[in-house]
């Protein structure tokens, strides 16, 4: 089509398009196009995430490495810092305020040390996970990929860091006369379904704290809180009957997953600790913990996959 200036010129326009008139979603649509970084399936993503498993492995290796470059004592910090707050709490509960719930020191400090640590693990975990996005902007900006690498590898790195400092652990058993049997294999599947746990719990706090970095300063709060109601430092069950708490708030604090990891691991690795400190179906509360947390972590962090990054 053309038409005739003022000036005389001939001014040539062009011819309507086969596209005038359709939506965004309608071009898109004609053409092939997908929205950048949309969520993909779940079946896929999970695939997408088995093709980053050297990712992972690498990034969590790398952080546990730059966690304390700047130290002197380097990685020993890994196992010096639990070992301090053991201490602590030793002094504190064990000598002080007599939590210890009648116990021996060949007992009571086997008891405390495995405690510590086993939370410390989920501790650390959490704290690591409401910050994976947040402290990540740069790297998820960057690059495409499924963004649950970033909370699992986090996870991964304080399973490596436990692992190291399991080692002081076994000297601390040994120290107090507590040799190794069979019940020692069931480390195993517990340090397992606790990690799928922690690893949800880190997926979950990822995706919160994506959306409200503030959580990051309120989380240490309500960790401290979850360690005294978890019996890190006392039995709890003990504590428990000597407050008078009702068997329903007794019942609730026990089969709290810190506390159930915690005591699955004390009566693999302390001999005679006595059995009827673990609640009722222990390893179906673990493994209740580990489904319920770990896989709907992951699927309720997936849910939000397109919004990391963004704003």
């Amino acid at each position: 089509m053309s038409e005739t200036t003022h000036d005389g010129a001939v001014a040539v326009s062009a011819p309507p398009s086969a596209d005038d008139g359709l939506s965004p979603a309608e071009l898109a649509k004609k053409y092939g196009l997908s929205v950048s970084g949309a969520r993909v399936g779940l079946g896929e993503y999970i695939r997408q995430m088995w093709g980053r498993r050297h990712f992972i492995l690498a990034f969590s290796q790398a952080k546990l490495t730059a966690q304390y470059s700047q130290a002197k004592l380097g990685q020993l910090w890994q196992v010096v810092t639990p070992l301090l707050n053991a201490a602590v709490y030793f002094f504190i509960f064990g000598l002080l305020l007599g939590g210890r719930g009648g116990m021996k020191n060949d007992m009571y400090i086997p008891f405390l040390v495995t405690g510590v640590f086993v939370f410390t693990f989920s501790q650390a975990s959490a704290m690591a996970g409401v910050r994976a996005i947040s402290g990540n902007l740069g790297l998820v900006r960057a690059l495409h990929f499924p963004r649950a690498s970033l909370p699992i590898s986090f996870a991964l790195q304080q399973l490596q860091q436990l692992l190291f400092s399991m080692i002081v652990l076994v000297v601390v058993l040994l120290g107090f006369g507590h040799f190794p049997d069979f019940a020692w294999l069931l480390v195993v599947p517990a340090l397992a379904l606790q990690f799928v746990f922690n690893t949800g719990l880190a997926l979950i706090l990822a995706r919160m704290g994506a959306k409200t970095p503030d959580l990051a300063q309120l989380l240490p709060f309500l960790l401290r809180t979850w360690m005294y109601a978890s019996g890190v430092m006392y039995p709890l069950e003990h504590m428990l009957n000597k407050a008078g708490a009702h068997p329903w708030v007794s019942d609730l604090l026990l089969a709290n997953p810190a506390a159930v990891y915690m005591d699955l691991m004390r009566y693999a690795l302390i001999n005679d600790y006595p059995s009827s400190n673990l609640p009722p179906h222990v390893w179906a509360l673990a493994l209740g913990w580990a489904v319920l947390i770990g896989f709907g972590g992951f699927v309720y962090f997936w849910k939000a996959e397109e919004q990391y990054g963004r704003g």
